[in-house]
C-alpha cells in the first residue's frame, strides 16, 4: 500500500513538473532555431522607428509592469493597440523576449505593448486565473498611458505565444466585452485554450485511473486557481470550475477574428484541444485562419513554411482588421 501511494504521488508530481518545464522551454526551440525569413518580422528597435517606454506600472504586485512602444509618427488621430504577451509556461519569461516582434509591430505604424504578470512559483499561488485577471486589470493603464503621450487608441489586438497565447486568448473571448476599446483580432501560437480531460492524453489524463483523476485535478486546480478533486473530474463538475481560464468555452457568434498555429506533435499542450477550438471556430463562424504544423511539437520547428504562412496570416489579419490610419 504504502509503495503504491507512493508511486501515485511520483506520478502526479511529474504530470505537473513536466507540464511547467515543458511549456516553457518548448517555444524557446522556435526562437533559437530560425530561418532567415523571420528576420522580417524581428526588428531592431530605433529611434526613427519610435520610443519606448519601459516598467511602467499597473498594479500593486513586483510584476505589474509594461513595456510601451510609441510609433515615431504620432500626427494621427487614433491609433490601433498590439498587446504581445509572453511564453514561459506561466512560471518564467519576461516581456523582454518579445522586444522584437513589438518592434515589429510598432514599425508597422501600431502602439505596441509587452506585459507582464505575476509567474508562478513554490512561494505563491498564483494561476492561469490571477494572470489573466492581472492583463485584464493592465489594458486601461496601458490606453491611459498612451492618451497621455498623445496616442488616442480606439481599438486594439491581443496575442502571445505558448502561455501568452492562453492569457491573449482569455482576454480576448472572455474580457473583450468590457475592453476599454473594441478587440479586433486574436493571433498566437500553441496556447492551451481547453482543460477537457480526456484531450490531455500526452499526461495520460484520458486514463480511466485513480493516479489519473488525482494528477489531472492537482494540475489543473493549480492553473485554474481552484480546489479540484478526483470525484469532480470523473462526474465532468470539474470543467465548470475551469471555465475562467477555458478561451474555447468563451467563444460565440460575436467573437474575435483569430489567427493560431498548433503542431500536432505537442508534447507539452495537448493537440486535442486545438481541434475542439477549430471545431468551435467553425460552429460559431468565426473569422479564422489556423495553422496545423504537422511535423512538429511545441516549438513548431519542424514546419517553417507552415509558419510562415501563419505569420504571414498574421500580417494580413492586422491589415484587414487594424488598418493603420493615413
Amino acid at each position: 500500500m504504502k509503495e503504491r501511494r507512493k508511486g501515485k504521488f511520483m506520478f502526479i508530481f511529474l504530470c505537473i513538473f513536466v507540464f511547467v518545464c515543458s511549456l516553457g522551454i518548448g517555444i524557446i526551440s522556435k526562437i533559437v532555431i530560425q530561418p532567415d525569413w523571420p528576420k522580417r518580422y524581428s526588428v531592431e528597435f530605433t529611434d526613427e522607428i519610435g520610443k519606448v517606454y519601459k516598467d511602467i506600472s499597473y498594479g500593486e504586485e513586483k510584476a505589474n509592469k509594461f513595456d510601451l512602444y510609441l510609433p515615431a509618427d504620432y500626427s494621427k488621430k487614433n491609433y490601433g493597440l498590439v498587446v504581445y504577451l509572453h511564453a514561459g509556461g506561466f512560471t518564467q519569461g519576461d516581456k523582454e523576449d518579445d522586444l522584437k516582434m513589438l518592434a515589429w509591430l510598432c514599425s508597422k505604424g501600431y502602439v505596441a505593448a509587452g506585459i507582464n504578470y505575476t509567474l508562478r512559483n513554490e512561494t505563491n499561488d498564483k494561476s492561469v486565473l490571477s494572470q489573466s485577471n492581472e492583463i485584464k486589470e493592465a489594458i486601461p493603464k496601458v490606453i491611459e498611458v498612451a492618451e497621455k503621450y498623445g496616442y488616442h487608441i480606439d481599438e486594439m489586438a491581443i496575442a502571445g505565444g505558448s502561455a501568452g497565447h492562453t492569457l491573449a486568448m482569455i482576454y480576448a473571448y472572455r474580457d473583450a466585452s468590457s475592453s476599454p476599446v473594441p478587440v479586433k483580432l486574436l493571433f498566437g501560437a500553441v496556447g492551451p485554450s481547453s482543460f477537457y480531460a480526456e484531450d490531455w492524453d500526452i499526461y495520460g489524463f484520458d486514463r480511466n485511473t485513480d493516479e489519473s483523476k488525482e494528477a489531472a485535478a492537482n494540475l489543473f486546480g493549480i492553473m485554474g486557481g481552484v480546489k479540484l478533486t478526483p470525484e469532480m473530474i470523473r462526474d465532468g463538475s470539474y470543467l465548470e470550475r475551469l471555465k475562467p481560464i477555458s478561451a474555447v468555452m468563451w467563444i460565440n457568434k460575436d467573437t474575435v477574428p483569430s489567427v493560431v498555429a498548433y503542431g500536432k506533435y505537442d508534447k507539452v499542450q495537448p493537440f486535442k484541444g486545438s481541434q475542439r477550438l477549430l471545431k468551435a471556430y467553425k460552429k460559431y463562424n468565426v473569422d479564422y485562419k489556423y495553422f496545423e504544423c504537422s511535423h512538429s511539437g511545441h516549438g513548431l520547428q519542424n514546419d517553417n513554411q507552415i509558419y510562415k504562412e501563419y505569420m504571414e496570416a498574421v500580417e494580413e489579419y492586422l491589415d484587414k482588421y487594424m488598418i493603420v490610419k493615413r
